[in-house]
């Protein structure tokens, strides 16, 4: 008699102190949510321990510890760390799923978890196990948006992921195919775009990440690179003391051919050492200095980065770029000493870093001019790049591979002056040129015919030039490119 009613008293018990959690965002748990979406993770730390010291069974510090890990790992990519704080998720998932699920945070906080790990395990090369994660995630949200259909905090996560979904390129297609996950380029966008632009209290809320996420699935998923910058600036997002906004805004005028807009970012932020130090920032300013042709600045921030920086993604891109700066310089010895090091370091999880270890392997030194024009191209210098090409015509190089790049030099050049038809011949001379070679410009250059005539509102031409990229061998960049390609044709026929 006395087991039996201990065992009762002991599940009482237990059913009391599951009763007892509960999902609160209160002031508190808001105050540290700001605190590390701008990378003040220390701060953001205090507060979450505030927020456990008022009350211990709320789940919300939960998921703000699983931000803070998640920044961390994704933003510096350290093994080391990564050992000790990757367990840490599903830790923490356990710990959430002791929640109740009758409140719209159960699975919202589990579905932010699964992202967070999955985000993590890509960085780290685990892309099966993010697969996984992401799918997971996917269906608790939309589970979740069943249940509880006016809970909007549910639409940031699960429009990005319908958009990413949208765009997988072919060589990853296979996982999504076997995770049994559809995406919608279209409906996702109009689904953070809304939440975005929502007065709702989750909408401001979460005004951080969602501001930090739109941004690049405009520039990446729906090629409104222009709207991309525009968004940042009306919004007026705060570029100096936000370092997550800053790193974004940094990343993306850089891609967007903004040089000088970019070092103004990097330079002008908040130097406290409140934030998270990472190495992005000398990253970023070796671009800038390198598309500027100030290869002797540019090295020292390359250096640091590869110092600092513990992960290897773009390591093996930085050694080239290193390599190309001392070649510009005329320093072959030391050129060749960053080539022998794209050998031995790094990875080559990205296009960038593939490419860079095939140009190694192969000992390729580009042509200086054309070099040069690139740089300043990518920069945003067009007029100094077309200036570097003066004169010149496809017959001044006596190699295919430069012939090749020349034209799809002065394309770009042409492209981004606005010279559309000159643009639309010399690309369509890169694809005649390169469309069976392994250098990407002939696939560049139809993604980029496409975009000029998806402009235009020609979209069954469009999608002609973005089906040609598709179709296309193997090359440099061909994930990257056949993602661009087709999120071109799903935008073109509205899906």
């Amino acid at each position: 008699m006395k087991i039996r009613l201990s065992f009762l008293l002991s599940l009482l018990f237990i059913t009391s102190v599951h009763a007892q959690k509960v999902y609160d965002f209160n002031a508190t748990c808001q105050q540290a949510y700001q605190e590390i979406t701008k990378l003040k993770l220390v701060k953001g730390e205090s507060w979450i321990e505030k927020a456990k010291q008022q009350n211990p069974n709320n789940l919300i510090p939960v998921m703000l510890e699983s931000y803070i890990d998640f920044l961390t790992l994704f933003l510096n990519e350290n093994p080391a760390e990564y050992k000790i704080l990757y367990p840490r998720f599903s830790e923490r998932i356990s710990i959430l799923e002791q929640g109740p699920n009758s409140s719209p945070f159960y699975r919202f906080a589990l579905s932010t978890l699964r992202l967070h790990k999955a985000a993590s395990a890509i960085k780290f090369g685990k892309t099966w196990e993010a697969g996984w994660d992401i799918r997971r995630a996917w269906m608790l949200l939309k589970d979740n948006k069943k249940s509880f259909p006016s809970f909007t905090a549910d639409d940031l996560y699960y429009g990005t992921i319908q958009t990413m979904i949208g765009t997988v390129p072919k060589g990853y297609k296979w996982l999504t195919n076997i995770l049994g996950m559809r995406g919608s380029v279209t409906d996702g966008l109009k689904t953070v775009q809304a939440f975005v632009n929502s007065n709702d209290v989750y909408a401001k809320i979460y005004a951080h990440e969602a501001q930090f996420i739109y941004p690049y699935l405009l520039f990446y998923m729906d090629n409104k690179k222009d709207e991309a910058i525009t968004f940042i600036q009306q919004k007026k997002l705060d570029l100096v003391n936000n370092h997550l906004h800053g790193w974004m805004a940094a990343n993306l005028t850089l891609n967007n051919k903004q040089a000088q807009y970019t070092q103004q970012i990097v330079q002008n932020r908040n130097l406290s050492n409140e934030y998270l130090d990472i190495p992005i920032w000398d990253f970023e300013m070796g671009f800038v200095k390198m598309y500027q042709l100030k290869p002797e600045e540019a090295i020292p921030y390359f250096e640091r980065f590869l110092q600092k920086f513990k992960g290897n993604f773009y390591v093996k891109d930085v050694y080239d770029k290193i390599r190309l700066c001392h070649y510009m310089m005329g320093n072959t010895a030391a050129a060749e000493k960053a080539r022998q090091m794209v050998l031995t370091k790094g990875a080559t999880d990205s296009d960038a870093d593939k490419k860079a270890l095939r140009d190694a392997k192969a000992n390729y030194w580009p042509n200086l001019l054309l070099l040069k024009a690139r740089f300043l191209s990518d920069g945003g210098y067009h007029k100094e790049a077309l200036a570097q090409l003066h004169g010149k015509t496809e017959n001044d190089f006596p190699k295919e591979e430069d012939r090749l790049e020349y034209v799809y030099r002065a394309a770009r050049i042409f492209d981004d002056l606005g010279r559309e038809e000159e643009a639309i011949n010399a690309y369509l001379a890169a694809i005649r040129l390169g469309e069976f070679r392994k250098e990407y410009y002939a696939a560049r250059a139809a993604v980029q015919i496409g975009q000029i005539y998806e402009a235009r509102g020609q979209k069954a031409l469009a999608i002609q030039y973005y089906q040609r990229c598709l179709d296309m061998g193997d090359h440099e960049y061909k994930n990257s490119l056949d993602q661009r390609a087709k999120s071109g044709i799903m935008r073109c026929k509205g899906e």
